[in-house]
């Protein structure tokens, strides 16, 4: 007999109290169900369920068995059912979040590539750089940079979010070089208003870690906006790669202090914790995780 077939006889014994009852349920008769049960004592070498006319009831091992077969069962179902999905095409609607710079420059560019992969998913983004709760606010995937709290999410690692400072040649030209860290203390430095980089900025050296403490005139919460300030020469800016990549390749802002690491931010993609997860949640979690990993 198929060892898991009887297991699974076993425990719906179990469960409705008798042999009729879960052969009954189970469109078998009671002596195939009796059968089964046999057959695993058998194989043990250990009484499973004391058994009258009139009641049965579970042996002090039969009791362990029972409880270990329920979470054998139940890890079985639930392989059947991811295997059923992964045969599914993901569709419907997905909701996600993403930092804002992040998400201008970094993933909306990608998302014609996963949509024409997934012709029958449609994407609802939203971009903001607050706290956003996967499960209140109905997401079914956000991107996080910084470092995660016990939220009992789900988080897949991505690769480290890389900052640089840099500024534009008028402004070099105008003030005091920056040879250190340190000099920084002397410049209009562009603030961004998030906690980890309004008023210290932090890099690694010869000497080992500097967190510098940084002042100026403009503090903005969007990247976007203190990028066009840096660009017309107003200032020291601390952004994300994505954001100034371009103005760096064509010469309209300069790396600063190259040799000067500034410490990377871990960056994850969380969703709420569901042991079936829906074909076009695992898609696109497989596609973070494939472009940003």
């Amino acid at each position: 007999m198929d060892r898991l077939t009887s297991m699974s006889v076993f425990a719906k014994s179990v469960d409705l109290g008798s042999f009729s009852a879960a052969a009954e349920a189970l469109s078998m008769s009671p002596q195939l169900v009796a059968k089964h049960v046999n057959v695993l004592e058998q194989q043990l070498g250990l009484r499973l369920l004391n058994r009258t006319t009139r009641r049965q009831s579970l042996t002090d091992a039969g009791r362990i068995y029972y409880e270990r077969v329920r979470i054998i069962l139940a890890e079985v179902e639930a392989a059947d059912s991811l295997a059923a999905e992964a045969r599914t095409a993901p569709r419907g609607r997905l909701k996600i979040n993403a930092p804002v710079s992040f998400g201008i420059h970094a993933l909306a560019p990608k998302l014609p590539d996963y949509l024409a992969r997934h012709p029958e998913v449609s994407v609802e983004m939203t971009l903001s750089n607050r706290f956003v709760d996967v499960v209140e606010e109905g997401y079914d995937a956000i991107f996080r940079v910084g470092d995660l709290s016990d939220s009992g999410l789900i988080a897949r690692s991505l690769a480290p979010y890389q900052l640089v400072v840099c500024a534009a040649p008028a402004y070099i030209a105008t003030h005091p070089p920056i040879n250190t860290p340190m000099d920084l203390q002397h410049h209009e430095c562009l603030a961004f208003s998030h906690p980890v980089l309004r008023s210290h900025w932090t890099f690694e050296g010869p000497d080992g870690k500097m967190v510098v403490p940084i002042a100026g005139r403009l503090v903005m919460d969007s990247g976007e906006a203190l990028l066009s300030i840096a660009v017309a020469g107003m200032g020291v800016l601390l952004q994300p790669m994505e954001l100034v990549r371009a103005e760096l390749i064509t010469g309209r802002l300069i790396a600063l202090l190259p040799e000067y690491k500034i410490p990377t931010r871990p960056m994850h993609v969380l969703y709420a914790p569901d042991r079936r997860i829906t074909p076009k949640l695992r898609s696109f979690i497989d596609f973070a995780v494939e472009q940003f990993g």
